[in-house]
C-alpha cells in the first residue's frame, strides 16, 4: 500500500487531486488547517510527538502554511504513517451529547506502550473524567445514571451475556470507588498519567487493583456481540 500511495505522489496529476481532496475536506469542516490534528505517536521522527500538524510543519520545514502542513502529512505517510490525537468537538456539544439518555460512556483507544508516543488521554482517565468533571463537578449527570451508562446499558446493547450488572449469577465485575476522591490526571500534552481514586478493581471475581495498585492479575478476556464468555 505504501509503494502505490508513494507512486501517486510521484504523479503530478494524482498529487494534485489528492491535496485539492484534502483542502476540501478540510473546508467541508469548516476548517482552516490541520491545527486541531496532534501527531500521537511517528515512529520516523518521535520528536514530533505531542506536536499539532501546523507546528511540526513549522518544525521541519520552517513553514507551517496550509501547503506545508499538507506535505508533512504527505511525507509523513510516506514513511509509515502516525497515530494522531484530534480535537473534533467543543465542550458544549460534547455535553449536549452526554445528556442524552442513550449515550454510552467508552473509550476506542488502543492497547500502547507506558510512556510511548503522546496519545489521546482517553486511554488514561475516560471514564474516570465521566465521573469526576461530569458528575461530581458539573453535576451534569446523576452518579447511577453515569454508572448505567458505563455498565448495563452498553452491556444490553452488544449483547454481552451475564455482564454489566451486580446479581447473582453474573460475572463479578466490581469497581469500589469514593466519587470524591477519583480524579483522571491524564492530559494531551502529558497523557501517561493514570487516574487515582479507583480503590477497588475486580475483573471475573479476581481482584486486579488495590488501593489504586495493579496486583499483576490478568483475569480478563475478550468479549464478542452475543458470544458466550
Amino acid at each position: 500500500e505504501s509503494g502505490k500511495f508513494e507512486e501517486r505522489l510521484a504523479n503530478r496529476v494524482e498529487k494534485a487531486k489528492i491535496v485539492s481532496e484534502m483542502k476540501a475536506r478540510l473546508k467541508r469542516g469548516a476548517r482552516e488547517d490541520y491545527s486541531y490534528a496532534m501527531i500521537a505517536d511517528y515512529k520516523h521522527d518521535r520528536s514530533l510527538n505531542g506536536l499539532s500538524i501546523v507546528e511540526a510543519a513549522k518544525k521541519v520545514r520552517s513553514a507551517d502554511s496550509l501547503d506545508d502542513q499538507i506535505e508533512l502529512i504527505l511525507d509523513i505517510q510516506k514513511n509509515g504513517g502516525a497515530s494522531g490525537a484530534f480535537h473534533g468537538i467543543n465542550e458544549d456539544d460534547l455535553q449536549t451529547f452526554l445528556r442524552h439518555p442513550n449515550t454510552m460512556f467508552a473509550s476506542d483507544s488502543g492497547v500502547r506502550r507506558y510512556q510511548e508516543g503522546v496519545p489521546h488521554p482517553r486511554g488514561y482517565g475516560n471514564n474516570a473524567r465521566v465521573l469526576a468533571r461530569y458528575v461530581r463537578d458539573l453535576k451534569l449527570l446523576r452518579l447511577e445514571d453515569a454508572i448505567r451508562r458505563m455498565t448495563s446499558l452498553p452491556a444490553t446493547t452488544f449483547r454481552l451475556k451475564d455482564r454489566g450488572q451486580l446479581r447473582e449469577g453474573a460475572w463479578a465485575d466490581i469497581l469500589v470507588f469514593d466519587l470524591s476522591d477519583v480524579q483522571e490526571h491524564a492530559t494531551f500534552k502529558e497523557p501517561h498519567h493514570y487516574a487515582t481514586g479507583l480503590r477497588y478493581v475486580f475483573v471475573n471475581g479476581v481482584e486486579v487493583v488495590r488501593n489504586d495498585v495493579h496486583t499483576k492479575a490478568q483475569p480478563g478476556r475478550a468479549l464478542r456481540l452475543g458470544v458466550e464468555p
